[in-house]
């Protein structure tokens, strides 16, 4: 299983590095064997812990050059970063990434054999029209991406899930799941409003293979409490 801390535009450099020992004591403590992945804002990068893997929120798709406020690979290199977040709900809706500007990125890290956490999601009003409009957004945003890369992980998040204290049901997750593993049977998240009243029954579900944790993550104890739930949840091997 994945478990996946978005830390958004949370921590300075101080308390990313405090919350990590916290996370990584609480992991040894644990013997916890899932795959945790922290991803702090670019001030707070750091070189990757033994059990927790180090991720960027985003970066543009060069080495360097002149991208006043973006960071490129030269940066991450820094810190031997080698996997990045791609197509956040946040940056495709409020920061206004579109597809050319996601494929663009998606193949630029591709080609440096990043692992690449990779977000797909409808908005309310897609959500509204039904499951196969569902479907139809959620197969567009996939459109260019190869889906056969190897270090690829998708995340689904229901946009109108984010931050709103609204996890999608079950069978909402279940039935979007099902479908996306039919186009591509790379391991899948769940984001949105994952928190630990019902992180045990959204990451027992078939298909559901980790979550990708916004504001429940950005407190140490939370995202190690969810973290421990997951460690007990048994589920049968594929």
């Amino acid at each position: 299983m994945i478990l996946a801390a978005n830390l958004k535009t949370n921590h300075t450099r101080a308390s990313a590095a405090s919350y990590l020992d916290e996370v990584s004591d609480f992991i040894a403590k644990k013997e916890i064997a899932d795959q945790i992945v922290v991803f702090p804002p670019a001030t707070a990068l750091c070189p990757s812990r033994e059990k927790i893997t180090i991720g960027a929120q985003n970066a543009w798709s060069v080495e360097n050059g002149s991208f006043t406020g973006e960071i490129g690979s030269d940066q991450l290199d820094e810190f031997d970063v080698k996997t990045i977040l791609i197509g956040h709900s946040e940056r495709r809706h409020i920061l206004g990434e579109g597809l050319d500007i996601i494929k663009r990125k998606f193949d630029f890290f591709a080609s440096l054999e990043y692992e690449i956490f990779f977000c797909i999601g409808e908005p309310i009003e897609i959500k509204e029209a039904g499951f196969e409009a569902v479907m139809t957004y959620v197969e567009r945003q996939l459109d260019g991406i190869d889906l056969s890369y190897p270090s690829l992980v998708l995340a689904y998040e229901p946009v109108w899930a984010i931050g709103s204290g609204k996890a999608a049901t079950s069978d909402d997750i279940l039935s979007v799941h099902s479908a996306i593993k039919h186009i591509c049977d790379k391991p899948l998240l769940y984001g949105g409003s994952v928190k630990k009243e019902n992180a045990g029954n959204i990451l027992s579900l078939e298909g559901v293979d980790g979550a990708l944790i916004g504001t429940a993550s950005w407190q140490s104890d939370r995202f190690c409490e969810i973290i421990d739930i997951a460690k007990k949840i048994e589920k049968p091997k594929e």
